[in-house]
Formats: structure tokens, C-alpha cells, sequence
């Protein structure tokens, strides 16, 4: 009989407790409800406090990150359908041709002037996006010629680097043979004007030069293009498996 009180009175006991538990169980979750809350509706008022100051702002951005994603996925778009992968294979060895010419009379002529290779490229793609009227092409060029060789007081063929790399990639077939040849014949007489010791002395400095953006630009066009084909005949291949 003094057993059962026992087990009687210790089972009042541990349901009194559990009860005590789950009470303050649900005491912290109103608390931790009430504290979330009370920080979403803080958020809320310091968003619409910064929205009422710089809303126009905020809003502008959006819209040109949005802006920004639709050119982007057009230009993907574009390369993947169209990118002439031929014709860029063709453009990258003339010109890297062009750039070898360069370097092993003049080393450093392709790197002393990254932004003048850059900004001929971009007017020879103007010029073949038919963006960019030949006259002004022509005008175009003939002021960098200039500017590279009588501002930044460059040798021959460093200042007709950037003209004869634009003519080799975008020009007519004709136009591009002339640029390579009359460029190659111009390297040639300036090595041959150049002394004995400087021929010797700074021809192993022409090796491991970096390609100019451009060719950067092309090859991840072409790199974008191929694997974008690779990975959709890929998945056509696992579908008809």
C-alpha cells in the first residue's frame, strides 16, 4: 500500500514537472516568435526608410542589372548560334603572326601598348559590324599610326603594330596579304638596320609575351561557342541512350 502511494505520488510529481517543461517550452517559442517578429517589422521599417531617401536610385539599379542580364544573355545567345568559328581561328593566327613579327624584331612591342591594340580591335570590329564608315576606319588607323609613332616616339614597327594587326584580321583577303607582307618586309629591313649586339642580346626577351585582350575576346567567344555545342550534342547523345 506504501509502494503504491510512492509510485502514485512520484507520478503526480513528474507530471506536475513535464507540465512545467511544456509550459515554459511554449513561454520561449512566444518569446522567440515575439523576437523575430518585432526584428522583421525593424527591417521592414528600415527598408522602407532607406526606399523613401534612395528609392529612384535602388530602382535604377535594378533595372540596369536587369538591363545588363538581358545583353548578356542576347551576346550569349548570338555567339552560341551564330560566332563564325572558322573566320576568329583564321583572325587569331594572322594576327598572333603578326604579334610574333613584332616581338622577335622588337621585343616588348606587343605589351608596351595593350590599350592601342585593344582599341584597334574594337574599331576593326565597328568596321566589320558595319558600325564604322571605311573613311573613318581609314582615319581612324592613320591617327593611331600617328599618335604611336610621333607621341610615344615608338619604332616603325611597334607604331604599325596596330594597324597591320586590324587590316591582317578584318581586311579583304588581298587587303590581309599585302598588310603581312608589306609588315614582314618592314620588320625586315628594320632587324637589318639594328647592331650586332642588340640583334643577340634582346631576342630571348621576345618569348612568353601574354596575346592582347582581343585575342583574349576570341578565343573565349570560340571557347563559349564550342563547348556550348559540345555540352548540346552531349545531352541530345544521353537522351537517345
Amino acid at each position: 500500500m506504501h509502494l503504491l502511494l510512492v509510485y502514485l505520488a512520484v507520478s503526480i510529481f513528474l507530471i506536475y514537472c513535464w507540465q512545467t517543461v511544456l509550459w515554459e517550452l511554449s513561454n520561449w517559442k512566444k518569446a522567440v516568435l515575439a523576437i523575430a517578429q518585432f526584428f522583421m517589422y525593424l527591417s521592414k521599417f528600415i527598408l522602407a526608410f532607406i526606399y523613401h531617401f534612395a528609392g529612384d536610385f535602388i530602382t535604377g539599379l535594378i533595372r540596369n542589372v536587369e538591363t545588363v542580364l538581358y545583353i548578356s544573355r542576347s551576346i550569349y545567345s548570338s555567339i552560341v548560334a551564330s560566332a563564325p568559328v572558322g573566320e576568329l581561328l583564321v583572325i587569331i593566327m594572322l594576327t598572333s603572326a603578326v604579334f610574333a613579327i613584332a616581338e622577335s624584331v622588337e621585343p616588348g612591342s606587343v605589351k608596351n601598348q595593350p590599350f592601342i591594340l585593344t582599341l584597334s580591335g574594337f574599331i576593326g570590329f565597328l568596321a566589320v559590324t558595319d558600325l564604322l564608315l571605311e573613311p573613318f576606319f581609314w582615319l581612324l588607323a592613320l591617327g593611331i599610326f600617328c599618335f604611336s609613332r610621333f607621341v610615344k616616339k615608338r619604332d616603325g614597327v611597334s607604331a604599325v603594330l596596330p594597324v597591320a594587326s586590324v587590316l591582317v584580321g578584318v581586311g579583304e583577303p588581298w587587303v590581309r596579304v599585302l598588310a603581312i607582307t608589306s609588315y614582314l618586309a618592314l620588320a625586315m629591313i628594320q632587324y637589318s638596320k639594328m647592331p650586332e649586339e642588340k640583334r643577340g642580346g634582346e631576342i630571348r626577351s621576345s618569348f612568353g609575351w601574354k596575346p592582347p585582350f582581343v585575342l583574349w575576346v576570341l578565343s573565349l567567344v570560340i571557347g563559349i561557342n564550342v563547348g556550348a555545342k559540345w555540352i548540346r550534342y552531349r545531352h541530345l547523345t544521353w537522351m537517345i541512350a
